[in-house]
């Protein structure tokens, strides 16, 4: 106490600075309201960045009641991934939880679940998004993991309109409840009130109300009194969810409070201790998993020792009939065999599900029936793709990942599948065996067309001859070892088999006699094409194969890290991310394989210019040198991708416009994005519909290759909770070349 008392009295000394600050100016009832709320809002938002880092590390117990009740629904509710699975004529289910909570400054919490009870505990999770409500810090510039821009960001004016709406108590103890209105209509901005005490300006409570996903929410959060421990720490939370979709109504209604029993505040002079120390990037102490439910009690007998809140009458009696349904329900499952089969069926074609394997790890697959894995764009059509993943862990941490993969284009006719096997065997270090196999992407063999080309004229019917597209079968094979902390070796082995994607014939025009191949090959003396290079002739081939060992090094600086038992898991790094990789074809070692060498260096970072608004760039130069008998450029960084990629795409490290013979014709390249991501940028000034925009994006794109020097784009792209879609512009060596879009369901996978 005798430090917070140290730390009002700096603050009072503060406040006596800024002008127009004195007790009781902005409570003057000759003061307009709007300079009133102003001026309260200030000294708030001023005090703001002090009060969001002043509680270091707390634990907590934390207790969540929840209640859902379906007031609408029809078959589409079926078909809404993640949904929980709903009883026949039962519209109200509840929840409770019973959690032991830490929390690490600025805002790291570790939650782990002891005991939950309830009548149908699916609806918990909601994907993950349900305890970020229970995890605010009102202080921050932020609220829900940056999801929304708070009233107490540094510039909030920017965002909100604040007004008082009432003031009460003594003079030296006064409090004002603050109204705090959005300047523009956005699923990033919130409504709602704050109370705030004179003279310390902390907040007392705050509620928020707005939309995120497809529900609203209102939250109200109440913090601890003036003078005491738990002063800036929520106490109690009340959250009504309003979700509604295509005729489906649910409410849901939730109670959360917290019990603290340890609160740490943070020390001016252990702060000046820690600086003058080697800066630490093992945030294992404050950063573990967001939620671990292996050590949860399901028994309601234990769970009635820990409730703080008494049930009420119609909480009880939910209980009560979930009991008596799940007695009875194992008689008649005998009796409805098949319809509990076509039941479970159903979940599969429309519902993310995870299947475990006794002993064998599990499989988790998302929903076979799924249009929120679809994307279009001018340049590949229509894409479909599904994924299942499956995982086991071994003693010591050791972990076992497998993530088969099937799409198709509709616009190139191609099915596409490929099988990622990870093997992490050292997860301390990082060091994993990665094995990947799959069919890639069309390929183009330009140079081949060229060379015939360039032969006399009308040699050759063109019209049979199909070298420019070309099928290939790849094997990958890798080993990563983190050797220190953000230095990374990767050495591996690729092979790859392409074959003619319709079979050529050399036919000449004006044939002497039927041409004559030896051992696939020309022969050097061939008396059917007189004055032909009987040397590029011989270089034609039906397949073409490579082996090719390869060698990587990425350097992060400055990684930060936390540990989950002995794995070590990356978060982010303050410098730009390089990479160089190195690979050499090797001939010979597999029929009709070329030797060749290819080289990449590829460098990237993202900058956080301020809450919600970010600048993201990449630098990227690759050439294949040394070439015999090779005429397939496939880069790693440099290429076209296949299936759906949405809002969380390598961001801005991808052209849109492109054709994709030049990812395979273009022995070097050089290549640089820059991309500019905020919530409010053009659609601000469309008031109708800036509310269903999440973000927006800048593009600048630029390439240099041989015969494009240079190709632009720019394009300007939006983020919403049901589909993003983008713009582009692209030109060719200083001309303009076309527009086209890019469009992706988003729906539920945010």
């Amino acid at each position: 106490m005798k430090r917070l008392g140290s730390i009002w009295i700096s603050l009072c000394l503060l406040l006596a600075a800024i002008p127009g600050a004195q007790a009781g100016h902005a409570a003057r009832p000759s003061d307009p309201p709007s300079r009133t709320a102003d001026s309260i809002m200030e000294k708030v938002i001023f005090f703001a960045p002090l009060y969001e880092r002043i509680v270091e590390d707390y634990k907590a117990e934390l207790y969540i009641k929840g209640k859902l009740n379906i007031r609408k629904r029809n078959h589409i509710m079926r078909f809404i991934p993640s949904m929980f699975r709903m009883r026949k004529g039962v519209n109200e289910y509840m929840m409770e939880t019973y959690n032991d909570l830490h929390f690490s400054a600025p805002d790291q919490y570790d939650q782990k679940v002891k005991a939950s009870a309830g009548t149908a505990s699916e609806f918990w999770e909601a994907d993950g998004r349900l305890p970020e409500y229970f995890h605010v810090n009102v202080y921050s510039p932020t609220l829900l993991y940056d999801k929304l821009i708070s009233p107490l960001a540094p510039d909030a004016k920017r965002y909100y309109n604040f007004r008082v709406d009432s003031v009460w108590g003594t003079v030296h103890a006064r409090q004002y409840k603050i109204r705090f209105t959005p300047r523009n209509k956005s699923f990033q901005l919130v409504e709602g009130y704050m109370v705030v005490s004179e003279n310390v300006w902390s907040v007392r409570e705050m509620r928020f109300t707005g939309r995120s996903e497809l529900f609203k929410f209102d939250n109200l959060v109440k913090l601890g009194e003036v003078g005491e421990k738990d002063e800036f720490l929520p106490l109690h939370y009340d959250l009504q969810v309003d979700f509604r979709f295509l005729g489906n109504v649910i409410e849901g209604d939730y109670t959360a409070v917290l019990n603290y029993t340890d609160i740490k505040q943070r020390d001016d002079l252990s702060i000046q201790e820690r600086k003058k120390q080697k800066v630490e990037y093992d945030l294992s102490d404050n950063y573990t998993l967001r939620c671990d439910t292996n050590a949860c009690r399901n028994d309601v007998a234990y769970f009635d020792s820990l409730r703080p809140l008494p049930l009420s009458a119609n909480e009880q009696q939910l209980y009560t009939d979930f009991f008596l349904w799940r007695d009875t329900s194992a008689v008649k499952k005998q009796r409805r065999k098949g319809r509990v089969f076509w039941g479970q069926v159903g979940d599969w074609l429309t519902s993310r599900y995870t299947v475990n394997l006794s002993r064998l790890g599990s499989v988790r697959c998302s929903p076979l029936i799924n249009p929120f894995l679809v994307s279009y764009s001018g340049k590949d059509g229509i894409s479909y793709s599904q994924e299942f993943k499956y995982s086991y862990l071994f003693n010591n941490d050791r972990l076992l990942h497998m993530a088969p993969e099937i799409g198709y284009n509709f616009k190139n006719k191609e099915f596409y599948w490929r099988i990622n096997t990870d093997f992490y065997y050292w997860p301390q270090k990082r060091t994993a065996l990665h094995v990947e196999i799959g069919n890639g992407n069309r390929i183009y063999s330009s140079e081949v067309l060229d060379d015939l080309k360039a032969m006399p004229d009308s040699l050759f019917d063109f019209d049979q001859i199909h070298l420019n597209y070309f099928k290939d079968l790849y094997f990958r094979l890798r080993h990563t070892w983190e050797i220190v902390n953000g230095l990374t070796l990767d050495v591996g082995l690729s092979i790859h088999r392409r074959t003619e994607g319709e079979r050529s014939n050399f036919v000449p025009v004006n044939p002497v006699a039927p041409p004559v191949t030896v051992g696939g090959k020309f022969p050097a003396d061939n008396p059917y094409f007189p004055g032909t290079d009987t040397e590029i002739l011989g270089r034609f081939r039906h397949e073409y194969n490579s082996f090719a060992p390869r060698i990587s090094l990425s350097w992060a600086p400055g990684q930060y890290y936390y540990m989950d038992g002995k794995r070590k898991i990356n978060l982010h790094s303050r410098y730009p991310r390089i990479s160089v990789e190195w690979e050499r074809g090797i001939k010979g070692v597999l029929r009709n394989s070329g030797s060749y060498e290819r080289v990449e260096v590829d460098l990237q970072h993202g900058i956080a210019l301020s809450p919600m608004r970010d600048i993201y760039f990449r630098l990227g130069w690759g050439k294949f040198t040394n070439r015999n008998e090779l005429y397939f450029v496939d880069f790693t960084n440099f290429t076209r991708r296949n299936l759906p990629i949405g809002w969380n795409d390598e961001i801005g490290g991808v052209f849109q416009l492109l054709d994709g013979r030049w990812y395979n014709s273009s022995r070097e390249y050089l290549r640089g994005h820059v991309t500019y991501e905020a919530p409010f940028l053009l659609m601000r000034h469309l008031m109708k519909y800036t509310q269903y925009v999440l973000n927006e994006r800048l593009y600048f794109n630029a390439l240099a290759v041989p015969h494009l020097k240079p190709y632009i784009e720019v394009g300007y792209g939006i983020g919403t909770h049901v589909f993003d879609f983008g713009v582009f512009a692209s030109f060719a060596n200083w001309q303009y070349q076309e527009i086209g879009c890019k469009f992706t369901f988003e729906l539920f996978n945010r």
